[in-house]
């Protein structure tokens, strides 16, 4: 079992940055093992996913988020970060974490962290 808190979500004004955290926990997890991956529904819309890190460190990011957003990882702390700058409204939503072994295909996500809302208002 894996378990994974974010924090880091809240509101700011369009242009604005967040920093959104996921400490990763449990028996099985390991941070040179899993992809981690952040994901975000809006209202009204499909979950899409919005930045990746593979276990060999390969990034993958969202055209919508490409140039805006970074993915990293602190392997010491077993955290993700995605820091998010340049904040628009329609990047509003809610924030999940999520984390698969050695697999980071988006459909195969095993375990996922509450969720943290990011509101950006214009």
């Amino acid at each position: 079992q894996v378990q994974l808190l974010e924090s880091g979500g809240g509101s700011v004004q369009a242009g604005g940055s967040l920093r959104l955290s996921c400490a990763a926990s449990g028996r099985s997890y390991s941070s040179y093992s899993y992809c981690m991956a952040w994901f975000r529904r809006a209202p009204g819309k499909e979950r899409e996913v919005v930045a990746s890190i593979d276990v060999d460190g390969t990034l993958g990011y969202a055209d919508s988020v490409k140039g805006r957003f970074t993915i990293s990882k602190d392997n010491a702390k077993n955290t993700v970060y995605l820091q998010m700058n340049s904040l628009k409204p329609e990047d509003t939503a809610m924030y999940y974490c999520a984390a698969e072994e050695w697999n980071c295909a988006p459909s195969d996500f095993e375990y996922w962290g509450q969720g943290t809302q990011v509101t950006v208002s214009s």
